[in-house]
């Protein structure tokens, strides 16, 4: 049984209290804890593949902060890896792969990796998770889109230009869409799995989806959206599953996420709330946006700015509290604390009920 539903009550767009939060990237190099979990485990793979690590340094900011979900700690990278790209993590520069999509063949040899078999190290640490929360907040599985896992898998790691993915998608746009369609039934098939493990929520996670035109963005990253959504379990043991839809650098594009049917859109900080509310906010909730270099700010310029995105989304439930993206490794952890006191606290006045007369 769930002590706090708020955030899954927000996604659904039912009554809360107040606003509910999470951050992006919450378990990570920002608190000493989770470098001295990293340390023990090695590496950061390390980290993700022990069920027993993972568990720990999800649970971390759970303990430490008063927070509204709990997200799996993993990374979006892990289903390249099980379809056999050999992931790894070069000190300073990031992920790469050891064999990167580049011809044909490997292409047309990309399968579908069952999650229970070579992702099961994540599914196992979402069984631990929940154990370890005990009820105390929902767990949030999640997982990259199509096109942000094939910039991945065609770049061989983080690219400034996408030259070798948007050539091949201008020059063989079929290759590339059998890319996205394995990737899609491969992220269907991790975020059912993670939601049988016990996730009480999912999220895809579109970061380089802002990379595209209009055109490209429709044809190449919005329609393996739209299917994913489509193919999600929307119940586990009678109870709802809400599901996230993230696209960074996709504010011009809201109308269109929201069109897939999901049940939230993920925003960024360049878009703004009120704006985006307006646009799609009675078809969908809304999560976002706080930008996650304000948290450098002073504790008092941070609950300033809280309240001045509060105020912008207005009254009424729908809308959970998060960053533009992820948590910088530099951040004060006292300034996190100062975040979640801001919101909890300033949020309340706008879901308050009306006394009847």
């Amino acid at each position: 049984m769930l002590k706090n539903d708020t955030f899954l009550r927000a996604l659904l767009r039912q009554p809360t209290e107040y606003t509910p939060l999470w951050l992006m990237r919450q378990a990570g190099r920002y608190l000493p804890e989770y470098c001295a979990t990293r340390k023990r485990a090695g590496s950061f793979l390390g980290l993700c593949k022990n069920p027993d690590f993972a568990t720990e340094v999800t649970l971390q900011p759970i303990d430490r902060y008063d927070l509204d979900a709990s997200i799996l700690f993993s990374d979006i990278l892990v289903i390249p890896d099980a379809m056999g790209l050999g992931l790894y993590f070069a000190e300073g520069e990031g992920p790469k792969f050891e064999r990167p999509l580049r011809d044909e063949a490997a292409i047309k040899a990309l399968q579908v990796p069952d999650p229970t078999e070579t992702l099961k190290y994540a599914l196992d640490a979402v069984t631990q998770i929940r154990k370890g929360l005990a009820g105390r907040v929902p767990l949030i599985g999640f997982a990259g889109s199509p096109w942000t896992l094939a910039c991945y898998m065609i770049e061989g790691g983080a690219s400034e230009d996408y030259r070798n993915i948007k050539t091949l998608m201008l020059s063989r746009p079929e290759l590339l869409h059998h890319i996205l369609d394995i990737n899609a039934r491969a992220v269907i098939a991790f975020l059912n799995a993670q939601i049988e493990a016990g996730a009480q929520a999912v999220m895809v996670f579109d970061s380089w989806g802002g990379a595209l035109s209009t055109h490209a963005y429709r044809e190449f990253s919005l329609r393996y959206l739209a299917q994913i959504v489509a193919g999600l379990k929307k119940e586990n043991d009678g109870v709802r599953i809400p599901n996230i839809v993230f696209t960074k650098g996709g504010g011009q594009w809201l109308e269109m996420i929201a069109a897939t049917g999901c049940d939230a859109v993920g925003l960024d900080w360049t878009t703004d709330l009120g704006n985006a509310r307006s646009r799609i906010g009675d078809k969908v909730a809304l999560q976002g946006n706080f930008d996650p270099s304000a948290l450098f700010a002073p504790p008092e310029a941070i609950r300033a700015e809280v309240g001045r995105l509060l105020a912008s989304f207005g009254h009424g439930s729908g809308h959970v509290f998060n960053l533009g993206h992820g948590i910088s490794q530099y951040t004060p952890p006292e300034h996190v604390a100062a975040l979640i006191d801001a919101v909890h606290s300033l949020s309340r006045q706008y879901h308050a009920q009306p006394v009847a007369a």
